[in-house]
C-alpha cells in the first residue's frame, strides 16, 4: 500500500510513520508534504498514492483548499487535533477522522475500514476488467502455412478441422488439403473461437460449419462426418464430451 502523509509537524510525521509501519509492515510512505502548495507540487511530480493521511491545519492554510484547487479523489484519513472540522472532512473523500494524539487501535480500525471499502471495490473492478477482456477477446483467425518456398495464409473459415496424426498437428481445409502447423491442439483450443470450433476428443477439433452429419455411435458416443471427400479418420466425440458437444451445437 502506497500512502502520502500531509502534515506540518515533524514529530507528528515521525509518530504516525512508526505506527503505520507497526500496523502495516509492507506499507510504503511515498512522500510527506507540509502545505497546500507543496502537496499540489508533489502530485504534479509523483504517481498518486492509494491513501492519504492528512492533517487539517497546514503551513499555508486549511487542507480543504486542496479539494478546491485540484481534483483529489483519493481516500483520506484525516489526522488532527481539532474536532470542529469533522463535518467538512466527511464532505470530501474521508475514510475516517482521527484526533491527535492518535491511538494505535483507532489507526488500525481506520486502515481496516479503508481496506474494506477500497479493496472490495478493487476486486469488483478486477472481475469487471476480466469480463470485458473475455468479452472483447480477439481469437486467432488466420494461420500462416509454409508450402515449400512459399507461404500461404489460411482463414479459419476455410478450416474443416485440426487433427493430430503421428504426433504432428495438421489443418484440413474445406478443399480437402492438409497442412502441418506448429501448434498443439491444447494451444489451438485456447486461441480459436469456441463458438466456431469444438474439441471432440484428444486428437481433433472440428469447425461447426464443416459438419455434414452426426450419427449415434457405440457406448453413447457420436460420430461426425465432415463436408469432405477425403475423411481424416473416424471422427468420434469422446463419451465425456458428448453432453458438452450437444450444448455447443444447440446454442
Amino acid at each position: 500500500m502506497n500512502v502520502l502523509i500531509v502534515e506540518n509537524e515533524k514529530p507528528a510525521i515521525i509518530g504516525l510513520s512508526k505506527l503505520l509501519k507497526k500496523i502495516e509492515p509492507d506499507l510504503n510512505i511515498t512522500g510527506t508534504t507540509e502545505s497546500v502548495e507543496s502537496t499540489i507540487n508533489w502530485f504534479q511530480n509523483n504517481p498518486a498514492p492509494e491513501l492519504i493521511f492528512m492533517d487539517i491545519q497546514l503551513d499555508d492554510g486549511l487542507c480543504f483548499e486542496l479539494f478546491e484547487l485540484m481534483k483529489l479523489d483519493i481516500p483520506v484519513i484525516f489526522t488532527t487535533a481539532y474536532d470542529e472540522y469533522m463535518l467538512s472532512a466527511f464532505k470530501v473523500n474521508s475514510v475516517d477522522y482521527l484526533l491527535k494524539p492518535i491511538e494505535e487501535s483507532a489507526l488500525r480500525n481506520a486502515i481496516d475500514k479503508f481496506k474494506s471499502l477500497h479493496y472490495k471495490n478493487s476486486v469488483k473492478n478486477d472481475v469487471l476488467k476480466q469480463f470485458l477482456k473475455e468479452f472483447n477477446r480477439e481469437y486467432k483467425t488466420r494461420f500462416l502455412i509454409k508450402i515449400g518456398e512459399h507461404y500461404k495464409s489460411i482463414p479459419d473459415s476455410e478450416i474443416s478441422c485440426f487433427y493430430i496424426l503421428e504426433r504432428a498437428t495438421f489443418i484440413r481445409t474445406s478443399s480437402d488439403k492438409d497442412y502441418s502447423v506448429d501448434y498443439s491442439l491444447d494451444y489451438l483450443q485456447k486461441t480459436i473461437d469456441p463458438d466456431k470450433f469444438f474439441r471432440i476428443n484428444r486428437n481433433c477439433i472440428v469447425n461447426i460449419h464443416a459438419i455434414k452429419d452426426i450419427l449415434s455411435y457405440s457406448s453413447s458416443r457420436l460420430k461426425i462426418n465432415l463436408n469432405s471427400n477425403k475423411p481424416v479418420y473416424d471422427l468420434i466425440v469422446s463419451k465425456d464430451r458428448v453432453s458438452e458437444f450437444k450444448k455447443w451445437m444447440d446454442k
